[in-house]
């Protein structure tokens, strides 16, 4: 399998919604906005998860 460079505006949008994630996992440890989201965590892995495989994807497709 050859692997290409995904497009910019990809690899930027997975960024953003990692760097997303990790800042709602973050404000969820340290308990700023547990109070009406208990599973804020919980979101925060799929939205990370989701960056992760948009970034695989765009790395195993070329063009994408």
């Amino acid at each position: 399998m050859r692997l290409t460079p995904p497009t910019k505006m990809v690899f930027f949008l997975s960024v953003a919604l990692a760097g997303l994630a990790f800042l709602l996992y973050l404000l969820s440890v340290l308990g700023v906005i547990a109070g009406g989201f208990p599973s804020i965590g919980i979101f925060a892995f799929w939205l990370g998860l989701i960056a992760w495989a948009m970034l695989a994807v765009g790395v195993a497709m070329k063009g994408v």
